[in-house]
């Protein structure tokens, strides 16, 4: 009898037990595909919400995978990694998911870190140009910029068109204070792909690196032929014709940019700066402040500051 009572009750409690486990998977697919239609439809936001529930239910390389894809749409890259470094525990030998780790690492600014993930990509493929080009820009974090070069030549000689190659081989050598050699990478690059801004600003910056301000000038000009809302472009431009003593132009540029995005912080700083020595103190003043006020408000999405040390040189305070 005694033995038949604990049968018995054993058997209750396993079928109890199996529906648990039954309720917990179907709560887990319910999470999984809420997710994934939250992502078809752009809420990021409530997919990720989805897919942390449903892992805490259960552990799905899957789930994660989408996971980490919700997480760098919601720009949250610092998010992603821990979920990532799991996948590559379960999947080591995943090129892929390295390669990822690697992109993910250069968004939150630790570049450096990337280098043994791309170094084994390009040791199982030396073929691969992309793992190539990652590891180069990985080098060039670490400040390796000789090792960067030597990646880089070998990735163009993978794939002669590769654009972005030529652009951030132009980029090390600037690094390297090799002007002419930097300057003929970012003619490659222009040729490749004549309508690239970037390309236009990082030969614009070398124009200058090389003392031909005019030529310089011209290429933030074209870029802001290509887009008239590029920011970079603006400041470059206006700090150069700061450099040149053109105060009148600068002010005038950048009234332009703060026509087209009055949320421009850095331009009003840049116009504070221009004014200031160009003689209108007063106005200088109301720009800085203006500049303050809206990297304050700014600083909790993360945007850069404008850098306030020029004009304290300067002598507005």
């Amino acid at each position: 009898m005694g033995n038949f009572l604990f049968s018995l009750f054993s058997s209750k409690k396993e079928e109890a037990d199996g529906d648990v486990q039954k309720d917990e998977l179907k709560k887990f697919d319910i999470l999984k595909y809420d997710g994934m239609r939250a992502q078809r439809i752009n809420r990021a936001d409530y997919a990720v919400k989805c897919f942390t529930e449903a892992l805490r239910i259960q552990k799905d390389f899957e789930t994660m995978n989408y996971l980490v894809s919700a997480y760098v749409a919601t720009h949250e890259p610092e998010k992603a990694l821990p979920v990532l470094n799991e996948m590559i525990e379960m999947e080591p030998d995943n090129m892929e998911l390295l390669l990822t780790r690697a992109h993910l690492l250069f968004q939150t600014g630790r570049g450096a870190e990337a280098v043994p993930d791309c170094l084994r990509a390009v040791e199982a493929d030396e073929a691969n140009p992309v793992a190539g080009f990652l590891l180069a820009k990985a080098c060039r974090a670490a400040g390796d910029f000789a090792a960067a070069a030597d990646c880089l030549t070998k990735v163009v000689g993978l794939k002669e068109d590769f654009a972005d190659a030529f652009l951030l081989r132009a980029e090390v050598y600037l690094d390297m204070q090799k002007g002419e050699e930097a300057l003929a990478d970012a003619l490659s690059a222009i040729q490749l792909a004549p309508e690239e801004e970037a390309a236009y600003l990082l030969r614009g910056r070398i124009q200058a690196h090389l003392g031909d301000t005019d030529v310089a000038e011209g290429d933030y000009r074209k870029v802001l032929e290509l887009n008239p809302f590029n920011e970079d472009a603006f400041l470059l431009l206006g700090s150069s014709l700061i450099f040149r003593r053109k105060y009148d132009a600068a002010i005038a540029l950048f009234d332009e940019a703060l026509e087209q995005n009055e949320q421009f912080a850095r331009a009003y700083a840049e116009r504070a700066r221009a004014k200031e020595l160009n003689g209108d103190k007063e106005g200088a003043i109301e720009d800085l402040a203006t500049a303050r006020k809206l990297a304050a408000a700014n600083e909790e999405d993360g945007a850069e500051q404008p850098n306030f040390d020029d004009l304290y040189k300067g002598g507005i305070f």
